[in-house]
């Protein structure tokens, strides 16, 4: 723009917001006026993109650079760099890219990456870098992501649908359930926060409004979460044991089955396998029965609540939710398994209002009623490699390679990786127990990264691109899902140093390599940008719904599609209530399946074929208590998006190292005060932190957001507040292997 004087409205992961330019500078930013609750995320804006941890130009790490041969691996995050020229930076990266094709082939290379790197869909970094990896010959990918990567395995088992899918489109609606529902069960809550963020964006943060129209309904609004701020203001607030909620489940189960409260018409027509899983519910096969007292003494609610929830929710319609913050521990398979055991059982699934539901909360746009488009991606290509590792066992994989381990029925082996190249995304901070990590990641010969700023995981990468934010660049913005406004993303100031967009820098490997005309089909961003979003106004215009040009959109800034209201509220499995013969499930029964003949046949122990309760490795009814105490659970942050923005925070005095919550009681047992900072620790790590004292957490239970970078001083104590550096990285199981952060014992140690 010519103008270096101008506001203008853009579009981001937590929110559309307005720019305000002044002298080509972003100088400060307003909030989106169709938004009803704003998010405060976007005034850091300003001051992360010209935060002084920008890389400024192509650097090379110093230890590789002068050792080719044995590279220096263990310097990774304690060496220097080497500024270069990008010509320089270019030929050096292509080369060592070639050598590794051509010496290990391409089932060498990972392409490590996360999808919230931009909220545009052109510039999505994730595409990009897997759309250039395959244009040269391929890369080991990963299945998953670590939000919710033991759901995607177990929901297609179960319900026999794609998970992702399923929580757009396939889910009641916010108007279906303030009209229908009466009781709302809230395992791991609905958190008001999270859901002020989500992939590609969420515009107008509606949540808050439908809570407070569900409470002046009187809607029974039941948070079982180990924080009270987990769930809306109005919910009713159970505080329970971390990682037993399929306990609690089972004994709500077990109520419902003695005093015949169980719907036997729904279990018999669209469910297989209830008659084995009571078996194991009231006590046949182990000499236990699953009542409420055994669920009183593992998960902590009493017998007399239990029973009491029990009977109110088979008395009236009720919509059990399951956040994804449950699958993300040890054994997180059995609380979506149990949880939609349960909800069949009620008989209620396929009814308005009621049945089972996933994700409310962790994302925007769940349970808003709008019909979801896809279109406007960037196309990846055809990967010609076709192994790939589940998301959250990267540590196993480098650690490992040519290690066998099982995998949703499948025996594997790890690759052998001796290239990394991340682009999008920052593992030092979504991974567990990073001090591990950190010596898995010594392994490879190389590692190259694209980034805006010096995060943890740029400061550990051989190689490094400096990457413009989308600030930087014009893109499309359009939200994955449960949103109908698409923007015209602007660039709004020039890059910063001698930064560039993905798709140049790929363009620029791929011209040195020789797959120019492969990745960019002779095609310039720009014009990328605008063949994408011709395609999608005709494949919208085709739908039946007008959709401006994209000369039209950039002069509004903004569009709404009409694609919002109560009549596009999704009707989930209705058609397989009202006949399951010709509406059949994508099961092997076509049934909802409660005891799974699939999952039994893989003889896994820990996931057997029907939901149970298996004790985790670390919880509070461990023996492991005696060492450490407390159970740490690492939620999402409210001040940001993951890590994104963190070093616009952490220079604001008193902010790091990270607050963490701890009940009133237990601090005043260990004489922590409130703002104090104390040592959290276990076997695996150490990190500071900053007391939070609180009545809204239970006892014997800390939460501590993610977030921070990962910074150790020289003893290996974490500096910021990371919780990744205690959390403990195991499969979730065979079934699934997704990450197991919540899984995790700690000790606190008051510094001195």
């Amino acid at each position: 723009m010519s103008n270096k004087n101008f506001k203008k409205i853009t579009s981001s992961h937590w929110g559309a917001f307005e720019a305000v330019i002044e002298n080509g500078k972003l100088v400060s930013t307003n909030p989106f006026k169709h938004d009803l609750n704003p998010n405060n995320i976007s005034k850091l804006i300003p001051k992360a993109v010209y935060h002084k941890s920008r890389i400024k130009r192509p650097s090379i790490r110093k230890g590789w650079l002068q050792d080719p041969l044995g590279r220096s691996r263990h310097l990774r995050g304690n060496d220097d760099f080497y500024e270069v020229p990008w010509d320089e930076a270019i030929e050096i990266a292509s080369n060592e890219i070639k050598r590794i094709k051509d010496k290990y082939g391409n089932k060498s290379i990972y392409g490590g990456s996360y999808g919230w790197s931009s909220a545009g869909k052109f510039h999505h970094a994730q595409t990009q870098l897997q759309r250039f990896l395959n244009s040269i010959g391929g890369y080991v990918g990963a299945f998953g992501s670590y939000s919710t990567a033991a759901a995607q395995v177990i929901i297609p088992h179960i319900l026999g649908m794609n998970f992702l899918q399923l929580i757009f489109n396939f889910q009641n609606t916010w108007p279906t359930i303030e009209e229908n529902t009466k009781n709302i069960l809230m395992f791991g809550g609905i958190n008001p926060n999270n859901s002020k963020v989500s992939m590609g964006g969420s515009t107008r943060h509606e949540n808050d409004s439908w809570f407070k129209k569900f409470t002046n309904k009187k809607i029974n609004l039941i948070n079982i979460s180990p924080q009270k701020s987990d769930a809306p203001s109005g919910s009713s607030w159970l505080p329970i044991i971390p990682g037993t909620d399929t306990a609690f489940m089972l004994g709500l189960a077990y109520e419902l089955e003695s005093k015949s409260l169980v719907d036997r018409d729904f279990l018999k027509k669209y469910t297989v396998g209830y008659e084995k899983f009571k078996l194991y519910l009231i006590g046949q096969k182990d000499d236990q029965p699953k009542n409420a007292e055994w669920a009183e003494n593992i998960c902590g609610v009493s017998a007399e609540t239990i029973r009491s929830i029990a009977t109110k929710i088979s008395q009236e319609r009720t919509l059990i939710t399951v956040s994804w913050s449950l699958q993300r521990a040890q054994n997180g398979e059995q609380p979506y398994w149990m949880a939609t055991t349960l909800a069949a059982m009620l008989g209620q699934i396929g009814l308005p209002g009621g049945g089972i539901g996933f994700g409310y909360g962790a994302i925007g746009g769940v349970g808003n009623p709008i019909k979801n488009f896809g279109g406007l991606s960037f196309p990846k290509g055809k990967n010609p490699i076709t192994d790939y590792i589940p998301v959250a066992r990267i540590a196993e994989m480098l650690n490992s390679p040519g290690s066998s381990y099982e995998f949703n029925g499948e025996k594997r082996i790890y690759p052998d990786i001796k290239l990394i190249y991340w682009c999008g995304g920052n593992p030092f901070h979504h991974h567990q127990d990073l001090n591990r990590f950190h010596k898995a990641w010594q392994k490879p010969d190389t590692i190259i990264v694209n980034e805006p700023w010096w995060t943890s995981t740029a400061k550990r990468a051989d190689i490094v691109f400096p990457a413009t934010t989308s600030y930087e660049r014009e893109d499309i913005g359009k939200a994955n899902g449960g949103d109908n406004y698409i923007f015209h993303m602007p660039k709004l100031i020039e890059p910063v140093g001698e930064s560039k967009n993905d798709y140049t820098i790929f363009s620029e490997l791929s011209q040195k390599l020789g797959y120019h005309k492969e990745f960019t089909e002779g095609k310039k961003d720009i014009e990328w940008i605008e063949q994408l979003y011709n395609e999608f106004q005709i494949f919208i215009k085709n739908s039946g719904i007008d959709c401006p040009s994209l000369d039209e959109l950039k002069d509004k800034s903004w569009i709404t599609l009409p694609v919002a209201g109560k009549e596009f509220a999704s009707k989930p499995f209705q058609e397989f209530r009202s006949n399951p013969e010709e509406k059949p499930l994508q099961t092997p029964s076509g049934k909802i399946e409660i005891f799974s003949e699939t999952i039994d046949s893989f003889s896994y122990s820990e996931c057997p074929g029907h939901p149970i309760w298996i004790e985790p490795d670390e919880w509070l009814g461990s023996k492991l208590t005696k060492k450490f105490p407390y159970h740490l659970v690492s939620p999402q942050p409210i001040d940001k998006l993951h890590s994104q923005l963190e070093c616009a925070i952490s220079d604001i005095p008193n902010e790091r190292p990270t607050p963490v919550m701890i009940n009133t009681e237990d601090a005043k047992e260990l004489n922590i005060k409130n703002g104090e900072v104390i040592r959290i620790q276990n076997s695996r790590g150490s990190c500071l932190a900053r007391a939070l004292l609180s009545n809204e957490i239970k006892n014997g239970v800390l939460s501590l957001p993610t977030g921070a970078w990962f910074d150790t001083d020289e003893e290996g104590v974490e500096q910021q507040g990371n919780p990744n550096a205690l959390t403990f990285d195991k499969g979730t199981s065979r079934l699934g292997q997704g990450p197991s952060a919540h899984t995790t014992l700690v000790n606190i140690v008051k510094e001195k």
